[in-house]
């Protein structure tokens, strides 16, 4: 197990990485449909921590793997075996979380542990198998075995009735904080070789799955929905929550991710860890889709208000992340301006209008406003380019 190469032309998924992704849709559908849920129950502001959490495992997970892979795919039997081992783990946090969401922890803890240990493996073989990079792995190791050691004990800790209440959000907190401090310790003494457009390649087949969870929120909600009839508002917001997803689409895909991390990798993690939010906010979305259009069909009694903003919510979170995430970091960004800034206040400020204008219409006006960013940041583009060759 010898490092790739950086400079390896043509990088791109592998096809066990694809199928990989494959169980993290089943992941995050069952997250996303938990907060729905939620939502639709009047419960929206208890149902975004557990959310949150549950979703960091998710996210963490497949980062961590997505990383290791770019410089360490040698797709021979072992790692393949220990790849499916972390497929099975993810399956096992996807059908613990509806149970997490009530406030049991096990069978989410069980399949995060599965998913980080068989991680855990792969760092021993590299260190074994690579000398060059024998510090490093060992580093990568130990830092993971000591984070998983402590989720243990806090699961161990709930199930004894020892740590409940208020504990359970700073132990929760402080844990991820020592997973996320573990690749930068680890690499201190040697950087692994991963490579910057299969990174970004990996990020955007992320955030298409998690595009595609929309879909099949919306899908959800509009399934129920017809079932007690068709009505011109659940039609409209519908059509709108395509439109919305193409445009957010769009002006993700308009960022340099590969270019930007081959110029500066030592800013790789802002970038990288700023994807959280990035992605918690479209995954959120397509819980919120799913309550507007059962909203709009009268399958929940939940108020126009409360709906709209739970398509507004994650909107502008993610118009916000972009500029956040790409703007201060990535020389070239396409975000630089203060469309995707402007753009959220708007956004936020829609659903008010829902008494006057119905929930379609706010959910049509988030649209509108997400096409006119989009716009923007294409024409503003266009132009920069212009500049440049001139």
């Amino acid at each position: 197990m010898s490092a790739r190469s950086i400079e390896e032309p043509n990088r791109v998924s592998s096809r066990l990485e694809l199928l990989f992704d494959l169980t993290f849709v089943i992941a995050v559908a069952s997250a996303v449909s938990q907060l729905a849920h939620t939502i639709e129950a009047g419960h929206a502001s208890s149902g975004v921590m557990p959310f949150l959490q549950v979703f960091f495992a998710i996210w963490w997970a497949w980062m961590n793997f997505t990383w290791f892979a770019s410089p360490y795919d040698t797709d021979d039997v072992v790692y393949r075996l220990m790849t499916m081992l972390q497929m099975a783990g993810v399956l096992v946090l996807a059908a613990g979380v509806p149970a997490a969401t009530e406030g049991d922890l096990r069978t989410v803890t069980l399949g995060y542990l599965l998913m980080r240990m068989a991680l855990v493996a792969q760092w021993v073989r590299v260190a074994i198998e690579d000398p060059a990079s024998r510090r490093t792995a060992l580093r990568y190791a130990v830092g993971i075995s000591v984070a998983q050691a402590g989720w243990l004990a806090r699961l161990v800790l709930v199930e004894s009735g020892v740590l409940t209440g208020d504990w359970l959000l700073p132990a929760f907190i402080a844990l991820a904080l020592v997973e996320l401090a573990v690749p930068p310790w680890a690499e201190r003494r040697g950087r692994t070789t991963w490579h910057p457009h299969h990174i970004a390649e990996r990020y955007s087949l992320f955030t298409i799955i998690l595009f595609g969870e929309s879909v099949l929120a919306a899908s959800t909600g509009v399934d129920a929905a017809v079932r007690k009839g068709w009505t011109w508002s659940l039609t409209a917001v519908s059509g709108s929550g395509l439109v919305l997803m193409y445009a957010l689409w769009w002006l993700y895909s308009l960022e340099p991710g590969g270019e930007a991390l081959a110029a500066l990798r030592h800013r790789s993690y802002l970038w990288g860890y700023g994807h959280f939010g990035l992605f918690a906010a479209l995954a959120a979305l397509g819980a919120g889709l799913e309550v507007a259009v059962a909203q709009a069909g009268h399958h929940t009694a939940i108020p126009p208000v409360t709906a709209g903003y739970a398509v507004a919510a994650p909107v502008a979170g993610f118009l916000v992340l972009m500029w956040v995430v790409h703007a201060p970091f990535i020389r070239r960004s396409v975000v630089r301006h203060t469309g995707p800034l402007v753009g959220a206040v708007a956004v936020v400020l829609a659903p008010p209008a829902a008494p006057a204008v119905g929930l379609a219409g706010t959910v049509a006006l988030i649209a509108a406003v997400c096409v006119v960013v989009t716009a923007w940041t294409v024409v503003s583009h266009q132009r920069r380019e212009v500049e440049l060759r001139a």
